[in-house]
């Protein structure tokens, strides 16, 4: 394994995954979230317990990226591209779904969780691809 690339597409992965769940969240979600609120704690109570999500992502972060690594095959963008489907339907879809059956939300929440949430996991696999771009002899077999 590669520990300068792993350590890059590590540190990567979990920058964008903050942006990119605040632009989710945030920006796109909100007013849905709004509508939702019952099913929330207030967002001060939230913010006193971002500690939590803060360590959480970045062990998913290293996971996301250590699974990458385990399956690499060396394809370029394309690989990317299908780990961040393949991520996002195992992770978004089960996440969201699974939610929608325990907590009191509308369902345009539950698909708008999956739909962002897969959008995020592709533009993650991308990411780790182009950190972990073939190398030259890979890429001119």
């Amino acid at each position: 394994m590669d520990k300068k690339k792993f350590i890059i597409a590590f540190v990567v992965v979990f920058v964008l995954l903050e942006i990119m769940g605040y632009l989710i969240n945030n920006v796109f979600l909100m007013s849905t979230y709004e509508a939702n609120k019952a099913a929330f704690r207030p967002m001060q109570d939230i913010m006193s317990k971002m500690w939590i999500m803060y360590i959480t992502d970045i062990i998913w972060a290293f996971f996301f990226v250590f699974f990458f690594v385990k399956g690499y095959e060396n394809k370029g963008l394309g690989e990317g591209i299908r780990f961040g489907v393949y991520m996002g339907l195992f992770f978004c879809l089960v996440n969201a779904y699974s939610a929608y059956v325990v907590y009191p939300v509308q369902y345009s929440l539950t698909f708008l969780s999956f739909v962002y949430g897969l959008i995020e996991m592709i533009i993650l696999g991308i990411a780790i691809s182009l950190i972990y771009k073939p190398s030259p002899a890979a890429a001119a077999a």
